[in-house]
């Protein structure tokens, strides 16, 4: 079976691609991976062609100097591998998604942007890349964010099956 064609991946070749993935971003622009700001700087470019002298007068927006770099590209990349993978996977092609669900997911994402402007950085990329350089921080963490996930899957959907 072709991996790409599959309706569900491997969590662990998954995971070694994203860890080799973190290596190469660390090697190329000694950065670790985190995508949580690219919305944040592109709400300055917006903003910043609209109104930049509000940009300017702002500490948070100017701070971060709106522009486009590889975190911007990371992001494209990210949207299109999902929209590739759903494709080939034929779980977006003709399926109708639950209205719900989908509601379920927008709002989940902002709530997770939020909270990880709210903190000053991604969670997910703050285990990643901590765990990578193995902060006992970034293992506390995802051993934190994987039992509250599980308790909260289990409390909200414990109705469904």
């Amino acid at each position: 079976m072709n991996v790409l064609t599959s309706k569900h991946w491997s969590p662990y070749a998954v995971g070694a691609g994203i860890g080799v993935l973190s290596w190469f971003a660390f090697w190329s622009a000694d950065h670790p991976l985190g995508v949580s700001s690219v919305m944040v700087r592109l709400v300055a470019v917006v903003e910043n062609a609209v109104a930049a002298d509000h940009v300017a007068a702002t500490p948070y927006l100017a701070k971060l100097k709106p522009f486009f770099d590889w975190e911007f590209a990371l992001v494209i990349g990210l949207v299109l591998g999902a929209w590739a993978s759903a494709r080939l996977g034929r779980s977006g092609g003709g399926e109708p998604v639950a209205q719900g669900r989908a509601w379920e997911a927008v709002i989940g994402g902002f709530l997770l942007l939020f909270g990880a402007r709210l903190a000053g950085g991604c969670t997910s990329g703050h285990g990643i890349s901590g765990s990578l350089q193995l902060a006992v921080s970034g293992w506390v963490f995802f051993i934190c964010i994987f039992i509250s996930g599980m308790a909260t899957a289990f409390l909200v959907k414990r109705g469904e099956q």
